[in-house]
């Protein structure tokens, strides 16, 4: 009940500040300022009623465009705000310095078209995830290792907004870099199951050769817990729920997010059980490193690094490690994921989603290293478009 109330009271300062800014601009009064208050009211509450509507079955096209409404215009809103507040402090420096003062119809017009500018940038961004390489040297692994490439996504979030269409294209960038194996660190889907008809299928159909692994995150439990598992079993993906698996030479391990109430979630305990000789990689989507925990690389995702700016200074709060590769104690790795999908407004503003191509070799074998820490060696290349 408490984060309704504080996300009523946010989400409702913007739409207020955005309908306080059109009345002013417009100079409307009477019957048309009672309206833009009735709308920036139905907007604060729109995305309670679609958490209601989303229960609907047989009504998922409706839902989803009621969707695509509600998530488009809070982006926007938010955008709207951020703009306005830089522009309200443009205006105070030149009350103060004597700079050229904009009329209130000219600063709407600026303020507005710069935040639809940006939110037709980062549906863009949104859409149009990169390709982030890594490449990793271990000592662990043979010189004479044959190597591993590993194709890792996180929070894709499908459902509503993001379906099909957009999955085939993923799945075709995704197969063109000719990973091994492809790896979900959860937050794979974010809707009931009528919101997801033949998703599942699609990602049956994409058979790396040495499959395809996954653990839960935060979304899989609000989506329901059963369910998501159900998707995850028929998409063909190997959950790893406090287990582990050798496959391609390396140990994979998994856990479940907190928010997973069912199944085991101490890594340190299910870690100490494996060979110390064999090279660990964890799964987890919290990028948050476990005392006593025994791996050498842990694939995260979801901060998002924060979607859309400003955000990611206050999610970097929370999880300072907020995205790419970070060295920790002992040689060992944690790569965050920025992300492949989107939460909520389907934008991303300086926050680009990716999904990441993860090599890794034996000592012997990468032709360009930069960087060595702790008996490891690494190297990361350019981002692809």
């Amino acid at each position: 009940m408490r984060f309704f109330l504080i996300f009523f009271l946010l989400y409702g300062g913007m739409q207020a500040y955005l309908a306080g800014a059109v009345i002013q601009a417009e100079n409307l009064t009477g019957p048309d300022s009672r309206l833009v208050w009735g709308v920036a009211l139905l907007m604060t509450l729109s995305p309670m009623l679609l958490r209601r509507m989303e229960r609907l079955q047989g009504a998922s096209v409706l839902v989803s465009s009621f969707a695509w409404i509600v998530f488009s215009w809070m982006g926007y809103a938010f955008l709207f705000f951020l703009v306005g507040l830089a522009m309200n402090f443009y205006e105070l420096s030149a009350r103060l310095v004597g700079l050229p003062m904009p009329g209130a119809a000219p600063a709407w017009l600026a303020v507005s078209m710069t935040a639809l500018a940006l939110w037709i940038y980062g549906f863009h961004s949104a859409r149009n995830p990169r390709v982030e390489r890594v490449s990793i040297q271990s000592g662990k692994l043979p010189a004479d290792y044959p190597g591993l490439r590993i194709a890792l996504i996180s929070d894709l979030h499908l459902g509503m907004l993001i379906g099909g269409r957009s999955l085939d294209r993923l799945l075709d960038r995704v197969a063109a870099l000719e990973p091994d194996m492809l790896i979900s660190t959860g937050d794979l889907i974010d809707a009931r199951a009528h919101h997801l008809d033949g998703l599942s299928a699609r990602l049956a159909a994409y058979r790396p050769r040495l499959g395809k692994f996954a653990v839960t995150g935060n979304h899989e439990h609000y989506a329901g817990l059963d369910h998501a598992l159900d998707f995850h079993r028929h998409a063909g993906f190997q959950l790893l729920r406090g287990a582990w698996v050798n496959v391609g030479g390396i140990t994979l391990a998994g856990v479940d997010d907190p928010a997973v109430l069912a199944g085991p979630t101490d890594e340190a305990r299910l870690l100490a059980k494996l060979a110390e000789d064999r090279y660990v990689v964890l799964l987890k989507h919290q990028p948050v490193i476990a005392h006593g925990a025994r791996f050498d690389l842990q694939l995260s995702g979801h901060t998002h690094q924060g979607q859309i700016f400003p955000f990611g200074f206050l999610v970097k709060r929370v999880y300072p490690m907020i995205e790419g590769l970070h060295v920790l104690p002992g040689g060992r790795w944690l790569y965050v994921s920025r992300g492949t999908g989107s939460w909520g407004p389907p934008i991303r503003v300086l926050a680009p989603g990716e999904i990441t191509l993860i090599e890794l070799t034996g000592l012997g074998q990468a032709d360009s290293l930069i960087r060595k820490q702790g008996g490891e060696e690494y190297r990361q290349t350019g981002r692809q478009p």
